[in-house]
């Protein structure tokens, strides 16, 4: 598939047909959100931008899945990172003293 907006995607599609942008770009987002790498994430986003092919309300549906994806993986590896810490204090305060 052609990640770039107006590039005439046509993969084939179920019962031998072809898939419609709109189903092409669904696929395309559902690979990167499967996929999880923010950054193809991020790709995929500007590429949606710019994508005259699909209606707005079609574009804003595709780059909000993109967006809550980009947001909950922020959030996850925040409190990622935090949880050795927050175990570590948990384990020098335990009782309410310092051990």
């Amino acid at each position: 598939m052609n990640a770039t907006p107006g590039g005439g995607w046509s993969e084939p599609g179920h019962h031998g047909g072809y898939m419609s942008h709109f189903d092409d770009v669904k696929v395309q987002v559902d690979a990167a959100l499967q996929e999880n790498v923010i950054a193809h994430m991020n790709e995929l986003l500007v590429a949606l931008s710019d994508d005259d092919q699909l209606s707005r309300e079609q574009r804003y549906q595709q780059q909000q899945r993109l967006r809550v994806a980009v947001a909950h993986h922020g959030k996850s590896e925040r409190e990622d990172a935090r949880a050795p810490e927050d175990e570590r204090r948990e384990h020098l305060t335990r009782g309410g003293k310092i051990a």
